[in-house]
């Protein structure tokens, strides 16, 4: 028997939606979350499923693009609703999208010449290990850190601990 609205049991939480303009564009974000049941998926400690559905236009409404992402996390509806899940899922894009902005730009990675078995990840993975050594030691601009531990090969090993 299905549970009336009246009774005020809902069996999936509201969709939360966000709405923003930016970069030339209208994007509407829209999560659905949804608990997880025993034996319904073989990841361990599964505790929601997610679903992010993402409208663009340009800003006069036009030329839609809609995209659909899946998530499973292990954080309880408690843990976090809707809005708190999609801030950490919009907090991953911007860290993603981050690095690689940064691996492209100013290592200049869609025009390596690297493509063949593992290469291009054991490159990748460096470009990120270098990113982020430079990060944590509190470099933001990369390009320009780059330059200066080009010139001071002492500086550049005090990184590593060398």
């Amino acid at each position: 028997m299905r549970p009336s609205r009246a009774q005020g049991t809902r069996i999936f939480p509201p969709p939360y939606q966000t709405l923003e303009k930016g970069h030339g564009r209208i994007e509407k974000r829209t999560i659905k979350t949804s608990p997880v049941k025993e034996g319904q998926t073989n990841f361990p400690y599964a505790a929601q499923f997610a679903s992010v559905e993402r409208l663009f236009t340009d800003l006069h409404g036009e030329n839609p693009k809609k995209d659909i992402q899946f998530y499973i996390t292990s954080l309880s509806a408690e843990e976090a609703d809707s809005r708190v899940l999609l801030e950490i899922i919009r907090g991953q894009w911007s860290i993603e999208n981050s690095l690689y902005w940064v691996r492209d730009v100013t290592f200049d990675e869609d025009r390596s010449q690297i493509r063949m078995g593992s290469e291009p990840r054991v490159f990748a993975s460096i470009r990120n290990l270098a990113i982020s050594l430079l990060r944590l030691h509190g470099f933001k601009n990369i390009a320009a850190s780059l330059r200066k531990l080009g010139w001071n090969r002492e500086l550049a090993l005090s990184l590593i601990g060398v």
